[in-house]
């Protein structure tokens, strides 16, 4: 069963971000900031967080941002994370989770989502090209916030 998330799932989901973060090098898995930031989400009226549960447990979860996009002229939606534990991978849970994220953002107008994968993690984008995702020419940059002005 795929549904909005609650608070009451935040712990199986910082579990599974742990699980997430272990594959993408680029992020250090905090359990503090994950549920920081899973807190952050559920509040955010911009924001859905979607679990998969299965006999009483969550098995699955993604979460999305709504962003204005220049490019398309409206609204897009950023997907953050998207993890199935191993054991019920290959079952339709991620097809179920992003078909879930789709139809939220479709609800709210976003006719594009898009997403950063680890180019290592061969699975998942082996998962994403089946679903019809195309590579862009695009490469992800980042930069943590600081005071000094640079010139």
């Amino acid at each position: 069963m795929i549904r909005p998330a609650t608070r009451s799932d935040i712990n199986a989901m910082v579990e599974l971000l742990h699980r997430l973060f272990t594959i993408e090098a680029d992020f250090d898995f905090s359990a503090e900031r994950q549920q920081r930031g899973l807190e952050l989400l559920l509040a955010a009226p911009a924001a859905a967080v979607m679990v998969a549960e299965k006999e009483g447990a969550v098995v699955g979860m993604a979460t999305a941002q709504l962003v204005i996009s220049t490019a398309e002229g409206g609204p897009s939606l950023l997907l953050e994370d998207l993890v199935v534990v191993p054991t019920r991978q290959n079952q339709g849970i991620g097809t179920e989770l992003l078909i879930a994220l789709d139809e939220w953002g479709c609800a709210l107008g976003a006719d594009r989502m898009q997403l950063l994968a680890d180019r290592t993690n061969l699975p998942a984008l082996n998962f994403y090209r089946q679903k019809g995702w195309q590579e862009t020419q695009l490469i992800c940059l980042r930069k943590y916030s600081n005071k000094e002005i640079l010139l």
